[in-house]
């Protein structure tokens, strides 16, 4: 059924369960997995941009906010190395053949290259659960990579973004009921 299936991975909590649905179905297929975690400025869980409207006039604040930023990004990129090591390990442990890397870009655009230069029969990504405005203004990387994609796509839904006060009235609702 599928042989090379591409995971896609960010830093959100959500990645564990991704995982979890990739490694199993990797299993019952005898599949390749691939693990891709792609560094974005755009991203939620990555630096910021450090604020350009400082004016020309201090060079050396410039340059300090500049240094925050590259260490803020070498931070980055060595959870997000971390974090596919442990899954590597995991996948390893299960008897899954797996490999892993950490490319810089556009998620969505980085995550459907990688998948047709690797030959993915499959990718595996995560939904955060954005609609309406929310998907427009801030855009979604699984939404770019169902109509992109020149293989199959899995989008596995987590937690939808709603505020904590709206979740948390709506937990108390439902245990009201």
């Amino acid at each position: 059924m599928f042989n090379k299936i591409l995971v896609a991975l960010d830093d959100s909590v959500e990645s564990q369960v991704i995982f979890a649905e990739a490694l199993a179905l990797a299993k019952q297929t005898d599949a390749r997995l691939m693990l891709l975690h792609v560094l974005s400025p755009t991203e939620k869980y990555n630096p910021a941009l450090p604020n350009t409207f400082i004016p020309y006039y201090y060079p050396i604040l410039t340059d300090e906010l500049m240094e925050h930023y590259r260490k803020e990004w070498m931070a980055a990129e060595d959870r997000g190395l971390d974090r596919l090591r442990s899954f590597a390990e995991q996948a390893t442990l299960a008897g899954v053949t797996v490999e892993f890397t950490q490319n810089f870009g556009d998620p969505g655009r980085v995550i459907c290259h990688h998948a047709d230069d690797w030959g993915a029969d499959l990718i595996i990504t995560g939904r955060r659960g954005r609609s309406g405005l929310n998907e427009l203004v801030l855009g979604s990387v699984s939404n770019y990579v169902l109509h992109h994609a020149a293989c199959s796509v899995l989008t596995v839904q987590g937690r939808s973004e709603l505020p904590a006060k709206e979740a948390q009235k709506s937990a108390a609702i439902g245990a009201a009921s």
